[in-house]
């Protein structure tokens, strides 16, 4: 099921939106969210990079790592003003992610160190049992004459730089506010 709503905040020239899915957490469920959210941000006009690679990391981790037989994982975009938020819940509540230092020749465990890289904000809320919800938030300056052209400088930031990584933005409801289906 696909849902996509607008709301008007503040300001009317730039309403709130969301679009929300929910997929299999396998292979092709990742790979939909990833589809599905680049033609979303681009229906919306937002850059679609770096939104898109947080999306495939995030949506790879739970089919990866979050894998129940007969659970789903859901996709959720936000957009407030010019933050989108990203949020990926899925049923592995148990266990929260964290980076990894992966070796060199590692062929895995790179996908939340691209996510500290590329996102201004990233982090995990638990719940309700057995669900966990990975968020990451972008505050792109797109480029005046390319308005999806997602570019965003220099990465990985400097640490330090403004508010705590961790922190959403103050206008994103959090997580654990929003229904699930089937509540």
């Amino acid at each position: 099921m696909i849902q996509e709503t607008a709301t008007s905040e503040a300001r009317p020239a730039r309403p709130a939106r969301t679009f929300s899915v929910q997929l299999s957490p396998t292979p092709r469920g990742a790979r939909l969210a990833r589809l599905l959210a680049t033609e979303q941000l681009r229906s919306w006009g937002f850059p679609l990079d770096p939104a898109r690679h947080l999306v495939a990391e995030l949506a790879a981790n739970a089919a990866t790592h979050s894998r129940v037989p007969g659970r789903d994982f859901r996709l959720v975009l936000h957009v407030v003003a010019s933050t989108l938020r990203i949020e990926v819940t899925d049923t592995c509540g148990g266990v929260l992610p964290r980076p990894l230092d992966p070796a060199p020749d590692s062929e895995s465990g790179r996908g939340l160190v691209l996510v500290v890289a590329l996102a201004d904000r990233w982090g995990v809320t638990r719940g309700p049992h057995p669900r966990r919800t990975v968020w990451a938030e972008l505050n792109p300056a797109p480029e005046p004459d390319r308005t999806c052209s997602g570019d965003r400088g220099a990465l990985p930031k400097e640490p330090g730089e403004g508010k705590d990584p961790t922190e959403p933005h103050p206008a994103l409801p959090p997580a654990s506010a929003r229904p699930h289906p089937g509540e």
